[in-house]
């Protein structure tokens, strides 16, 4: 069975009080009632009623305040308030509708009008509830959406930096490098763009990128990319080539990701003095990402194994950069570097070339041995 309509009656004065609750009952409406401000509040709160009957003189909070208050609560807002008084000026009467009252009744209450004034709000009440309920359901249906778009587009760019990493391994598959190569690189330049004070959306897209730096290679034939001597200066022209080859295959895109992996592959072997390729850029003239990935690369490629040479040691590898600011490398990056070069070491460690974990394998089985 349903609820009668429940409505409360704030007014001081008992009489009054009782007049409008025999009538209200007698039309079939449940009431509630207060005789202070304070008590309006508390049972406009508890008891949820349909439609609110406010005397303007009370003897704590004035009948205006307390509209003022209801109406400022969200919960309250869209209930109807009647403000019911003898004051029949004016002045009262736009004072109550500028502090949200939605009628006014002039005390003493007429039978009729106050049946018709309460029907009438309560068909406005049922009809705002009706287009809040439509509204809740369009809020949550456009969250729902929202979501599912969201995880939909997080599941696309994932999908999309994984074919990104993938490409970029393709590069290090024609080459001696090794996909612990790519991992330790990008986290290197990750970590210094961090350093240098990059945005952490800058950062995380030099990290996604970075592995795509030397995917130009792919473009290079073998007989010079895996040659186990000194190249010839023809070969090193072509060699150097796999800059511009590299920018040409990632080229086109809008995704941020690739078109910073494109100034990577363009720019990563221009040199701070201008003495680079593929372009003879100087300083600034390089884009950060560009001399980021330069130091990263030149760190990471001289400290690893290659067919021609052995890996160099990281102290030999510090006194080259130290001495190579300001000339091949940005004097910035390379203090950035120094820097963070107890996190540099935690990387070389946690993705070791396989073959620099075998012979780690083999010294401390030695060393067990010994003991």
């Amino acid at each position: 069975m349903e609820e009668p309509t429940k409505i409360l009656v704030v007014d001081d004065d008992p009489v009054n009080l009782m007049l409008l609750e025999t009538i209200l009952q007698q039309l079939g409406y449940q009431v509630a009632k207060a005789v202070t401000g304070t008590e309006a509040l508390e049972k406009a709160q508890t008891e949820k009623p349909s439609i609110i009957l406010l005397d303007i003189m009370l003897p704590d909070i004035s009948g205006f305040e307390v509209c003022k208050i209801l109406k400022s609560k969200k919960e309250l807002s869209t209930t109807p308030i009647v403000m019911v008084t003898a004051l029949g000026d004016r002045e009262s009467k736009l004072k109550g509708l500028e502090v949200g009252a939605d009628e006014y009744l002039v005390k003493p209450i007429d039978r009729v009008e106050l049946l018709l004034r309460v029907k009438n709000l309560l068909k406005v009440k049922a009809y705002n509830d009706y287009l809040e309920g439509i509204k809740d359901l369009l809020e949550r249906e456009v969250n729902k959406r929202t979501q599912e778009l969201q995880e939909a587009y997080k599941k696309l760019d994932n999908a999309y930096l994984e074919i990104i990493q993938r490409l970029g391994r393709a590069a290090e598959y024609r080459d001696d490098e090794t996909g612990e190569h790519i991992q330790r690189m990008s986290r290197y330049c990750q970590i210094l763009a961090r350093e240098i004070g990059l945005s952490l959306e800058e950062q995380k897209e030099i990290l996604y990128a970075s592995p795509m730096h030397d995917v130009g290679k792919i473009g290079i034939p073998d007989s010079i990319l895996l040659k186990q001597g000194p190249l010839t200066n023809e070969e090193f022209e072509i060699m150097k080539r796999h800059t511009i080859i590299g920018a040409e295959i990632l080229s086109g895109s809008q995704h941020p990701v690739l078109k910073m992996a494109e100034t990577m592959a363009l720019t990563h072997h221009e040199r701070w003095d201008g003495k680079g390729y593929p372009h003879g850029l100087q300083g600034e003239e390089i884009p950060m990402e560009g001399r980021i990935c330069g130091l990263a690369d030149f760190f990471d490629a001289c400290t690893s194994h290659r067919i021609y040479r052995p890996a160099m040691d990281n102290r030999e590898v510090l006194e080259v950069i130290k001495r190579e600011s300001g000339r091949h490398f940005d004097p910035l990056i390379v203090e950035a570097f120094f820097d963070i070069f107890p996190e540099i070491q935690e990387i070389q460690k946690t993705f070791q070339d396989s073959r620099a974990k075998s012979t780690l394998k083999i010294l401390e089985s030695l060393k067990k041995g010994d003991e």
